[in-house]
């Protein structure tokens, strides 16, 4: 079924082993394009009965593979909304640092993405608020006003091109 390091016991003794197979890939896929399909819905695509599907689902929650569920809002669909990259430079690199900053980005539910990293840059940052006012307004409370933030940047969304959340599934 799932490739992880160490085998994850089950209810009625299933074990998620070190190799996936093509239903788990497809399964996978499926789960990314739309993870509200019912089982039955599933089950149908890769040819597995529902309570089969309903196991390897539980077997890839229980190996960390699938870790949540959740609704893909349109922001268009909910009026006016402002999406910002920000490029961010720390003006210390201790370890408490990082820390502290990411802590920060994670507890505001403004901050959809973070990623640290390499080059001239220490993070990137997307944002999305109702407005650009709101935008400028986060930005500098996030940034400004952190003392250890040497520089950054905010670069207002004028169109997204493509967004995604899928992970390739591996191949064998």
């Amino acid at each position: 079924m799932i490739a992880i390091e160490k085998c994850v016991a089950l209810t009625q003794h299933i074990c998620v082993t070190s190799s996936w197979d093509d239903l788990d890939r497809r399964l996978l896929r499926l789960l990314q394009e739309d993870a509200g399909r019912t089982l039955r819905d599933l089950g149908d695509e890769v040819g597995l009965s529902p309570s089969a599907v309903q196991r390897r689902l539980r077997g890839y929650r229980a190996a960390g593979v699938l870790t949540r569920q959740v609704a893909l809002l349109d922001p268009n669909a909910l009026g006016s909304t402002t999406l910002a990259v920000v490029l961010v430079t720390l003006d210390r690199e201790s370890a408490e640092h990082h820390a502290a900053f990411r802590a920060r980005m994670q507890a505001e539910p403004r901050v959809q993405q973070c990623y640290e990293l390499a080059g001239q840059w220490d993070y990137v940052v997307v944002l999305v608020t109702a407005s650009l006012h709101d935008c400028r307004a986060l930005s500098d409370r996030l940034f400004m006003s952190d003392e250890n933030v040497r520089r950054y940047e905010t670069l207002p969304v004028l169109d997204a091109v493509k967004t995604g959340l899928t992970v390739p599934v591996p191949e064998p």
